[in-house]
């Protein structure tokens, strides 16, 4: 990025002024007038306070992993004090990002893991839901199925999944072996990028990139790709199975979205986080009826929640009970409506700032997990060896006793509702998607003749660098009208939830053809796959349909969208489908432009290497423009002509 270039990207970063005028969300807007008016501050406000942002920060080019530093690569000192010019330190610091994100999946999946694990060895009072989905593992892993009980099928999937993820002796990695392409799994083998676990990759990222160890980029950027197979394939999948496993498949449901849901004569308790063990047990506990009784006593009618990130989601898909209100970034927003009596959080996009908006509303914080705490919150919650896990109703019913106690303090001169609401259909999967279309041949007929042109995966975080939410949306608008069905997930998918794109009001969006394939199976324009690590059912979806194409994935009309992108595990889930052969696309630079040689591995030769590319975009219509370009190539490219292949433009 040359120096106008990245003065021209700065330049771009929206104000909290912009976002209150263009914001698509009217709950967004009238929250952030609300709490300006009563002087509190947001994440908006500070990014704000932050510009114009490091220039090194930005381009990558920073180096503290020493003392003798920090380092910044300039004109006139091209390299650090160690010798390690921008090629090394950039590949260094994206490196530890995936490292990171690697780390944050995987913890919070190895709490699914361990608390299936107890469940099935009967140390935690904790059903298992998933019996198909158990015996659909056990055989995929090649295990003995006959005369075993779900619990003991359930015990040996999630030995195996806690295997892969903490190897540590070099072996055969069971998921990748028995889950992943037969094409991409020679590819990896190919390319030496084949991980032992996660646990060990990241231990060997961290190693490598210390002080005086690995000096060639390339052979950092080969670390990169042993991380990015191990999120996916160890973090996200692995979770998903243990979850789908421990919980069961998610159901298709309707449910009502955005602040207007919330009522101040319930009590009101926000679930929010990453981890769904505990906050599954919270939200089975309220239907207890003596909790029911002693919220009525307490002068409420009841117990209602509601979901921030992917907690909230996670809990939605099997209890339909739970509202999704916010992604991360709109945390402060909801606490502002002063209409939370309790907040629950567990792990990961649990900023530090809520805590001061907690204390303006009177809202009591609860944290959940050893790896989240938060000054001035209780911790009620697992200890650090999960030695606790057996206990997990006994916690879950002392969280919500104490959501109903605040009910009576909360201050109803505080409580500012906007009242905008939608419904929403939630609960998709594989499974169910399949069923819906009458089978996979069908719905691999309607893409192969264009009436679904392609299929992307629009998710992501949330980033004040874009307009927020509006970036999503605007992508979603030209997918839409170029016939293009979007599967979503995660924090990117609230707006779609919220402004009607999960709802079959919005069919009208679609493009001749796929307004018809909608109408016909009586399905929204977005289908709603569940929280950030639910990614693995968009790439299993993937992997289903190339198979009726008998075609690799790679060469298929999909796409990888993460607009708003913000944080390391964002960099992970765009190069897990990467591995697959899917391009990813992105508004936000991601931290490398200050290496010529990382930047082009990342934009172009993996192309070559993978069959796929990262596109950035910082306009979202022209980006989502591109997508619907390069999916009409790959049908092209495989001959799946379509009659009208017009493109629409905004």
């Amino acid at each position: 990025m040359t120096p106008e270039e990245l003065k021209a990207y700065r330049n771009s970063f929206p104000s909290k002024k912009d976002v209150i005028e263009k914001t698509p969300d009217p709950a967004v807007r009238q929250m952030l007038v609300r709490l300006s008016d009563i002087g509190v501050e947001t994440v908006f406000d500070r990014f704000d306070a932050q510009k114009a942002h490091c220039r090194y920060g930005l381009e990558g080019t920073c180096c503290r992993l020493c003392n003798m530093g920090p380092c910044n690569v300039t004109p006139k000192a091209p390299r650090g004090v160690c010798g390690a010019d921008a090629n090394v330190i950039v590949a260094r610091n994206i490196l530890r990002w995936v490292a990171a994100g690697v780390a944050s999946h995987g913890a919070r999946g190895r709490e699914v893991m361990l608390a299936l694990k107890a469940a099935a060895e009967g140390r935690a009072d904790i059903p298992i839901r998933g019996e198909e989905k158990a015996l659909a593992m056990a055989r995929a892993f090649g295990l003995d199925t006959s005369g075993k009980t779900t619990s003991e099928l359930a015990g040996a999937v999630a030995d195996l999944l806690l295997e892969d993820l903490s190897r540590a002796v070099p072996g055969t990695h069971r998921t990748i072996k028995a889950l992943a392409p037969p094409e991409r799994q020679a590819l990896w083998e190919k390319l030496d990028i084949l991980p032992i676990g996660a646990y060990h990759e990241v231990f060997e990222a961290l190693h490598r990139t210390g002080t005086g160890t690995d000096g060639d980029w390339e052979n950092l950027m080969r670390q990169l790709l042993r991380c990015g197979l191990a999120f996916a394939w160890n973090s996200v999948l692995g979770s998903s199975i243990a979850m789908d496993i421990l919980y069961g498949l998610p159901k298709r449901d309707r449910i009502s979205a955005n602040l207007g849901t919330l009522d101040p004569d319930y009590v009101n308790i926000a679930i929010h986080g990453h981890s769904p063990v505990l906050p599954t047990a919270i939200v089975e506990a309220a239907e207890e009826p003596e909790l029911q009784v002693l919220a009525t006593a307490a002068g409420a009618k009841g117990i209602r929640f509601f979901g921030i990130c992917c907690s909230g989601l996670a809990s939605l898909y099997r209890h339909g009970s739970v509202s999704p209100l916010a992604n991360a970034v709109g945390a402060e927003l909801v606490l502002g409506t002063g209409a939370l009596d309790l907040w629950v959080a567990d792990v990961q996009d649990i900023y530090p700032s809520i805590m001061d908006v907690a204390r303006c509303f009177n809202t009591q914080v609860i944290t959940t997990n050893d790896s989240c705490r938060l000054p001035g919150a209780e911790h009620i919650g697992f200890d650090h060896h999960h030695s606790n896990l057996g206990q997990t109703k006994q916690l879950a019913t002392r969280i919500v006793e104490l959501g109903v106690r605040q009910f009576p303090l909360r201050r109803s001169a505080n409580v500012f509702i906007p009242q905008v609401k939608m419904e929403a259909e939630i609960g998709f999967s594989v499974e169910n998607l399949s069923s819906a279309f009458g089978g996979q041949p069908v719905l691999f007929e309607k893409l192969r003749s264009g009436a679904i042109r392609g299929i992307v995966n629009l998710v992501g975080c949330n980033n004040p660098k874009v307009l927020y939410e509006k970036a999503i949306c605007d992508v979603a608008d030209v997918l839409l009208a170029n016939d293009i069905l979007i599967v979503t997930n995660g924090c990117a998918s609230f707006p779609l939830l919220k402004l009607g794109y999960c709802h079959e009001q919005a069919r009208g969006k679609a493009g001749t053809g796929l307004q018809a394939v909608l109408e016909e199976y009586q399905l929204p324009p977005a289908l709603h796959m569940g929280e950030c690590l639910d990614n693995a059912r968009a790439s299993g979806l993937f992997r289903a349909l190339a198979d009726q194409a008998q075609q690799p994935i790679k060469a298929m009309p999909y796409a990888f969208a993460s607009p708003e992108w913000s944080n390391e595990k964002g960099v992970g889930a765009a190069l897990g489908f990467r591995l697959m052969g899917i391009s990813s696309y992105h508004c936000v630079h991601a931290p490398i432009t200050g290496s010529a040689d990382v930047s082009q591995f990342f934009h172009a030769a993996t192309g070559t290497l993978l069959g796929s590319v990262m596109v950035v975009e910082p306009d979202p219509v022209k980006l989502a423009e591109r997508i619907v370009v390069d999916i009409e190539q790959r049908r092209n490219a495989i001959g799946w002509v379509r009659q009208h292949g017009d493109i629409h433009v905004q």
